[in-house]
């Protein structure tokens, strides 16, 4: 039997079972200045018992804060307007929480989890608060940006927690209980947020976050156990952890703003641009050096680790984006409302389980066939958003059952990305020693973050250029010379009317007193308007099934060596 993930005593790694998070260890090498496991003395049952509810509780709450938003942005743009910053309330939860997990994994690492994680739940309800009373869209992109630092932190601290609370050989299945809640959470996030938000309002799906934070937080402080005293002194890669933050946010800026809000050869867009690729080489100039980096590169030399990182990357940014314009894409393209959008999502909970399920059992069953589960699992993804993007065209058998299409491909592109999800982290902790386990999981779940960000930031551009495009082209002439002057350009930036029933009355008011009554223009108008949209979303999941078609092909590339020393 190989010695793969077995301990020199011959005892199974929970380390080398768990997919920890980008906050697990994300900058330690996994030996320096940790103490030894055999000194590991667990609290308490009833204390382990109740601080695992703790770090289950937060951690779904984070989760519906990541994912809440994709059912309801509809509702905000219609409130609000903004439709040009569709993305950016989603982008900028993921560059906070992209930023915090390897700063907050290595600060937890020598100072304790316990502090991050009551810091992180305190932040997150903050934020929610403030998004709940925002009455603009950039309060609404401000206010994600601090839920995402809370989010963050308590995604960090959830996943290492568990070497507070538990053996290593009793971690493992405590990790698939919190990647369990992350997976229903990321259905229910949407389903819960279309419910409330069409119920009652928008603001009330963020409160009703903020107050379910205040009892976690409340038994968090009071359960969760203090850290152990930490000898020696451990040092701080504070160089590194600037210009990871200087890199990432000047970089999703410029991609979210790029012909939306600027030209494309503007200076602002082109500063940041140069500005942020600027930090990102001095931030990989630093992690290369030697010390303590938040994030070491000798990994990334392990053909396993580069080739799972780049999948990571180019699934997630297909899978963020497609989560998000989802919804809006039933509801313009089928006529759905939201909450039936928001809980159309729902089949991907099933495809997304049984495709982990199912990658699991045929892993074990059939020998480590990393590669070849990796391509079927990235086909099923790129086929699934590929037929998604066919639907407002009629095509097929979709034509008479639309809806019902819309599902079975749902679930198709789910089993796909619950199989690259569960493939991945396996053959990248076989591939590298045993003291680089943590730092190599981490880095494939923080280019999983990484990759979200830089899709919505991207695909939100494409929505926009596309929709303003459209609507030039596709409304009729004899609608466009008979608009009040100014009104299409209008319309053309805040397409509210789309998304807003009374907002859409409106203007049929106006366009019917611009043509002397005949409120067939305003019909042909609205009707032109929405096939743009339509039609911008296509553009979007055609984006989206070429970025997972391009991971196939990096996939071709990965090689895990069987027989491996795992202790080398």
């Amino acid at each position: 039997m190989s010695s793969r993930g077995r301990r020199a005593d011959g005892s199974r790694d929970g380390l080398a079972a768990m997919d920890d998070g980008p906050e697990a260890g994300a900058g330690q090498t996994g030996d320096a200045g940790t103490e030894p496991e055999g000194d590991f003395a667990p609290p308490q049952r009833r204390q382990v018992t109740l601080s695992l509810v703790c770090v289950g509780l937060a951690m779904f709450l984070a989760s519906l804060g990541q994912t809440v938003v994709a059912s309801i942005m509809t509702l905000i743009v219609a409130d609000l307007g903004g439709f040009d910053r569709y993305t950016w309330p989603s982008t900028s939860y993921l560059v906070a929480a992209t930023v915090a997990y390897p700063i907050v994994g290595r600060l937890s690492d020598i100072y304790g989890r316990r502090a991050f994680l009551i810091a992180g739940i305190a932040i997150f309800i903050v934020g929610s608060a403030l998004l709940g009373v925002s009455v603009s869209m950039n309060q609404v992109i401000g206010f994600r940006l601090v839920q995402g630092i809370g989010g963050g932190m308590i995604m960090t601290c959830s996943y290492v927690s568990l070497a507070d609370l538990f053996r290593p050989e009793d971690r493992g299945k405590f990790i698939g209980l919190l990647g369990a809640l992350y997976a229903v959470a990321t259905v229910v996030g949407p389903v819960m947020g279309a419910f409330v938000a069409e119920g009652i309002s928008w603001h009330w799906v963020f409160l009703f976050n903020a107050l379910a934070g205040v009892p976690t937080l409340a038994l968090t402080m009071r359960i969760y156990p203090r850290p152990n005293s930490h000898s020696g002194r451990r040092e701080l890669d504070y160089p590194g952890m600037a210009a990871l933050i200087l890199a990432v946010a000047p970089l999703a800026l410029a991609l979210s703003s790029i012909g939306v809000l600027y030209p494309w050869n503007a200076p602002q867009n082109i500063g940041l641009l140069a500005f942020g690729l600027a930090m990102a080489a001095l931030f990989l100039v630093i992690e290369s050096r030697p010390g303590s980096p938040i994030m070491p590169l000798g990994i990334y030399r392990n053909r396993a680790v580069a080739v799972a990182v780049i999948v990571t990357l180019m699934t997630s940014v297909s899978l963020h984006g497609f989560v998000l314009f989802l919804p809006l894409y039933f509801q313009v393209a089928l006529g759905v409302s939201v909450t039936q959008g928001g809980t159309m999502l729902a089949p991907m909970l099933l495809g997304m389980v049984l495709g982990a399920i199912l990658a699991g059992q045929l892993l074990s069953r059939a020998g480590g066939h990393y590669r070849i589960q990796l391509l079927v699992s990235t086909t099923l993804m790129a086929a699934g958003m590929y037929l998604l993007s066919t639907l407002s065209d009629g095509w097929g058998f979709a034509q008479s059952s639309p809806i019902l299409y819309s599902q079975i491909y749902l679930i198709i592109t789910a089993l796909g990305f619950g199989g690259v999800v569960a493939i991945l982290s396996v053959p990248v902790q076989n591939a590298v020693p045993f003291r680089n386990v943590r730092v190599a999981t981490a880095a494939v779940q923080f280019c999983r973050s990484l990759g979200g960000m830089i899709g919505l930031a991207a695909t939100g551009v494409v929505m926009v250029q596309g929709f303003r495009s459209g609507a030039t082209a596709i409304v009729p002439d004899n609608v466009r010379t008979t608009l009040p002057e100014g009104l299409l350009d209008s319309i053309k930036q805040d397409p509210q009317a789309l998304l807003d029933p009374d907002t859409a009355e409106v203007l049929k008011e106006k366009v019917a007193e611009a043509g002397a009554g005949n409120a067939a223009l305003a019909d042909s108008l609205l009707n032109s308007l929405n096939i743009a949209l339509t039609d911008a979303l296509s553009d979007v999941f055609t984006v989206l099934w070429v970025a997972v078609a391009l991971s196939f092909v990096v996939g071709l590339f990965l090689r895990v060596r069987p027989d491996a020393d795992y202790h080398t």
